[in-house]
């Protein structure tokens, strides 16, 4: 049987690897002249830059995936823990999050008499909801309430914390503003609102604390590179620059697409663009499996406003992962979700991988990623991203005493509208859904067309949602619907 596939970012890669294996003849179609989606990257100058995704968390998702072709990440490239984890810049100082967790808890006691030991009760309950979430709940496509219905998946949910904030449950261990706002983060920058964020999100503290941060040397594209080349070996036919232009239907079924005004035939369709371009523009609106209402309801995660930057000199006082907690998280985040403008004093995110890696960078420069979390609701303009650079260059002389505007050997911007052009974002969204109850697991946009029997959708807009990981999840996820539902049509053919 022959599945097309429309995008090549990482739930598309995995799919297109899954599906080959399982026997089926796969073609990806990429609308840019590159693979890889938001994780494609540029060189300039001698610079090499990741363009999306910068941080390596949950290594044990990375290798079950090589694992399932017999191979293992050593294969492709080299991993490096980063220690220490991250850097986080407070008003006033700046503190290292160590890699080593006695070190972390001595770190936590500091600030808080206690709350080392209550830093190990709290992660053991968030190793439970990662393993809990990550072994069962995530490999359910999530097409009925049905599916989480039994006694044991009532037993394992109850454990999950789903309706409770994870602002709360974080609240319940600690009181020191900076160890609250350090557990916060991953849910702020990569989903939603904390009060708003089931507590089942501590997963994710699980995985930074205890699983580790990790880099590929050579940057995040290696990770690409390594998933098309298993594609490649299964067969799997890669077509970039291909932009698709619609699903061609017969009654219930998809008959194949309309790609640069070619129509190429196919039986199964899978896309892994932005899911609302898909079910919006690439469909007849009685195929469409939502309306353009539900979509204007939905809670999107941040956009972001990024800065490439390459520096003539090192800079010391920057490590690998910083993050500027040097102003208001509550105010940030009103911004992002509630009153949606653009941050007075943003909160922002710094990866230096020159620190790690010499590949990214000449010798004696620095390589700068710079990453303002935005809401999904405004619009960016060459005035406000010199605006922003001007401030967040500021903040970090403050904090380092080095003025980066005056050592730019590279300088490129990206924001809502790129995000838009590049891959058909839906409102220029950089993460997806929001990760709110309301929009988890069987509430998330279906992996399924409920109208045509033959296409599917993965990706960050759908289960398990946003982030690498859960993205090569969701690959595998609908390849083996995918075998399943159409075992017996494929054998006969």
């Amino acid at each position: 049987m022959k599945a097309l596939i429309i995008g090549s970012g990482f739930s598309s890669l995995s799919n297109a690897c899954y599906l080959a294996k399982n026997g089926f003849n796969v073609t990806v179609f990429e609308k840019n002249n590159q693979l890889g989606g938001r994780a494609r990257k540029f060189d300039e100058k001698g610079f090499t830059f990741d363009m999306g995704p910068s941080w390596y968390w949950m290594p044990d998702v990375f290798e079950s995936f090589f694992n399932d072709f017999g191979k293992s990440s050593k294969d492709f490239y080299t991993l490096k823990r980063i220690s220490p984890s991250y850097q986080v810049f407070w008003k006033d100082d700046a503190d290292e999050i160590p890699s080593d967790f006695d070190h972390l808890k001595l770190y936590f006691e500091k600030l808080e008499t206690g709350s080392g030991e209550k830093l190990e009760k709290f992660l053991a309950e968030a190793k439970v909801k990662y393993h809990i979430g990550m072994r069962d709940f995530v490999k359910k496509p999530s097409l009925s309430i049905s599916e989480y219905l039994s006694l044991e998946t009532a037993k394992k949910g109850a454990s999950l914390d789903l309706f409770k904030s994870i602002s709360k449950h974080i609240r319940q261990f600690f009181k020191h503003p900076k160890l609250i706002e350090l557990l916060e983060f991953p849910v702020l920058f990569l989903g939603a609102k904390p009060n708003k964020t089931p507590a089942l999100y501590s997963l994710m503290n699980y995985a930074d604390m205890i699983l580790g941060t990790w880099y590929p040397i050579g940057g995040m594209n290696e990770i690409v590179k390594a998933m098309v080349s298993i594609a490649k070996d299964l067969g799997v036919t890669f077509q970039p620059s291909s932009n698709v232009e619609k699903i061609v239907t017969q009654g219930n079924r998809c008959i194949g697409l309309s790609v640069d005004g070619q129509f190429i035939e196919s039986d199964i369709i899978v896309s892994g663009a932005d899911y609302h371009h898909t079910d919006q523009h690439l469909l007849e609106e009685k195929h469409r499996n939502y309306t353009s209402k539900y979509w204007t309801n939905r809670t999107m995660a941040p956009s972001s406003l990024l800065y490439y930057i390459g520096l003539d000199k090192k800079i010391e006082g920057l490590h690998h992962h910083n993050l500027f907690f040097d102003e208001s998280f509550e105010e940030h985040a009103v911004e992002i979700y509630d009153t949606h403008q653009w941050p007075q004093k943003p909160l922002f995110y710094v990866c230096c991988p020159s620190k790690t890696d010499s590949k990214v960078a000449p010798k004696d420069c620095e390589n700068i990623f710079i990453l303002i979390p935005t809401s999904t609701e405004i619009k960016d303009s060459e005035e406000i991203k010199e605006k922003y650079f001007k401030i967040v260059a500021e903040r970090i002389k403050k904090h380092i005493g080095i003025d980066i505007r005056k050592h730019l050997v590279v300088y490129k911007t990206y924001a809502n509208s790129n995000f838009i052009k590049d891959y058909n974002s839906f409102k220029g969204n950089a993460y997806g859904l929001a990760n709110t109850l309301k929009q988890t697991a069987f509430l998330k946009p279906k992996c399924k067309n409920k109208h045509l029997s033959n296409l599917y959708l993965t990706g960050q807009l759908t289960v398990p949602g946003p982030g690498v990981p859960p993205a090569i999840i969701s690959g595998k996820l609908v390849a083996d619907l995918i075998s399943k539902e159409h075992n017996y049509e494929r054998i006969i053919r």
